[in-house]
């Protein structure tokens, strides 16, 4: 199919998103309409917000539609009407079949991960907390269930030792809209070899799986052991952000949000969850292996502070703990 002749409706809503309709539209493909999830209340006054992939439709004028209900008939007469023969899906809800089945060339996704590992909404997350080294980025046919379409493409991204969430996020952005404007141009040439994701298992490798992060399950456990706490952290940072309690001795809480740490190996005789310090720059935790420092930290309604500045202003008591 010659360049001209392809019409490609985008489906995103966040930041991550972004990156890719950029590039698509950079290459100088006819992009018919952009589909973001609708404008909601956020922050204490319950302001109107848009999305990131909305923002920047409107400042390139795109054709916009914002559905409440994917299923819901007006929407879909208004998608059939663009008579797009290829959608594009980063980081966007899951769609029924009315939806990704619509356009003669497929609907391909783009996910944060070398597929089939890591199905699901927090991939680079996951990926981070696990101890992984490396990750990667996958564009794949839609089909009924979640994640688990046709193999298009796949790239390869090392993780850094001491990255946290944040900083992989940024640099999969910019990959994936390069893997995604790849993937486009495959297509566009007939040239896609599809691989059916079993295939691409090794013998007796497992599965890990990427769920949806919740707050709850943000709390740090003290009792596990260095490595794995330190990539908790930093598969968390800066968002959601893995949190914890300093308690004093009399059983005042404060509520703390963890952004940075480091690890210090260490064979030592106290309970896990003891902080130590030295009152001016240092915040340190007992662990089963060693003790994890405290490098970057924020209090409820604080901004994110390192430990020197923390300590200032909130000096730590003798014998305080963490839980």
């Amino acid at each position: 199919m010659d360049k001209k002749d392809l019409r490609i409706v985008f489906l995103g809503t966040p930041e991550f998103a972004v990156s890719s309709l950029k590039g698509i539209l950079d290459e100088g493909y006819n992009i018919v309409g952009v589909i973001t999830a609708p404008d909601k209340p956020s922050g204490r006054g319950k302001k109107m917000t848009i999305s990131a992939v909305k923002q920047f439709a409107i400042e390139h004028g795109l054709n916009l539609l914002q559905p409440e209900k994917l299923k819901d008939e007006l929407f879909i007469r208004e998608l059939s009407k663009l008579e797009a023969n290829l959608q594009v899906v980063v980081a966007f809800r899951m769609l029924p079949e009315i939806v990704w089945a619509m356009p003669s060339l497929g609907t391909f996704n783009l996910h944060a991960s070398l597929l089939p590992q890591y199905r699901g909404a927090a991939p680079i997350n996951h990926a981070i907390i696990n101890g992984e080294k490396a990750t990667g980025l996958t564009t794949f046919f839609l089909d009924a269930l979640v994640d688990t379409g046709e193999i298009i493409k796949q790239n390869t991204i090392e993780i850094g030792e001491e990255e946290d969430f944040g900083s992989l996020h940024d640099r999969m952005m910019i990959a994936g809209a390069d893997l995604v404007v790849e993937t486009i141009k495959l297509i566009c040439k007939g040239k896609v070899k599809k691989v059916p994701q079993l295939t691409m298992l090794a013998p007796n490798e497992v599965m890990h799986f990427a769920p949806k992060i919740f707050k709850v399950n943000c709390r740090i456990n003290w009792e596990n052991s260095i490595g794995s706490i330190y990539n908790f952290i930093r598969g968390l940072s800066p968002y959601p952000a893995a949190f914890t309690y300093f308690i004093s001795p009399l059983g005042e809480e404060l509520f703390v949000k963890i952004y940075k740490t480091s690890m210090e190996d260490a064979v030592h005789n106290m309970k896990c969850g003891q902080l130590i310090t030295d009152g001016k720059h240092q915040i340190k935790v007992t662990v089963s292996d060693g003790y994890i420092h405290i490098l970057e930290l924020q209090m409820a309604g604080k901004k994110r502070m390192k430990a020197a500045d923390f300590l200032r202003g909130t000096p730590i008591i003798a014998d305080s703990k963490v839980l």
